[in-house]
């Protein structure tokens, strides 16, 4: 297990989107997203911390995330324009929208599209990835759906959930997400994202990532765990104290 731990770490986006974080929070997060133990692929806050994290995540190699019409999946194509551009001036390096799943699921696919399409313009050199939030679209073939339309609009990355739902991540959800990807043809990557917190459940996606993807294809490039509680599981299966000055983040 100690070997997938260190696999999973350097494919996590550290996550912090709660409503009451502050610049500390957000500054202890980046704190724990590198050390001794090596470094996450990401951490991902909210907008108004992406200065804050640039900052405090200079020369570690560790990218900076945020979110854009978070969490409903809005449908104001200006505003979602208008906070990606910000974010990306902020020196964001990877934009997190929500593909507008009410509207998709009633039927507005146009709206959809047009949202993702704006997005992807506004962000262009940076990733982007889509979150079709597959607890909700529930149905394989909708999630399917869903997901190569995020694909068709130029997503790098197509991410399960916001975490904000009663189901998040699953593995249904990840095998149909992966088929749409390898059949694509394309240089998409997969974020399992909502209740991955063991080391074992992280195995599990790595497991079912290989068998549809390939062993080499598991890189930070094309494959993300979005969490805030994985971290430090995943330490413990490394046999590193969570709690040490090093690895605390504060």
């Amino acid at each position: 297990m100690k070997d997938i731990a260190q696999k999973a770490l350097s494919l996590l986006d550290l996550t912090s989107l709660n409503d009451n974080d502050t610049e500390e929070t957000v500054i202890g997060l980046c704190a724990k997203s590198h050390g001794t133990f090596g470094k996450t692929a990401a951490v991902c806050i909210w907008p108004r911390f992406v200065k804050t994290a640039k900052d405090e995540l200079k020369e570690t190699g560790v990218k900076v995330a945020t979110v854009v019409n978070f969490p409903h999946g809005g449908t104001d194509i200006p505003a979602t324009v208008a906070e990606t551009q910000q974010a990306v001036i902020d020196g964001a390096d990877e934009i997190d929208v929500v593909l507008p799943y009410a509207a998709f699921m009633q039927g507005d696919k146009e709206t959809a599209k047009a949202l993702l399409n704006a997005t992807r313009e506004a962000c262009a050199g940076k990733v982007m990835k889509v979150i079709i939030e597959s607890g909700v679209l529930a149905h394989a073939n909708t999630i399917k759906e869903a997901t190569q339309l995020a694909i068709e609009c130029g997503a790098d990355f197509v991410k399960t959930s916001t975490g904000k739902t009663p189901v998040s991540a699953t593995l249904e959800a990840a095998n149909a997400m992966l088929e749409v990807i390898r059949d694509s043809g394309k240089p998409v990557g997969f974020k399992a994202s909502g209740g991955v917190r063991t080391t074992q459940q992280a195995a599990d996606y790595l497991s079912l990532a290989a068998q549809i993807m390939g062993e080499e294809w598991i890189t930070p490039k094309t494959f993300r765990f979005g969490a805030s509680g994985l971290r430090d599981n995943l330490l413990k299966s490394m046999g590193i104290e969570v709690d040490t000055p090093e690895n605390k983040g504060y």
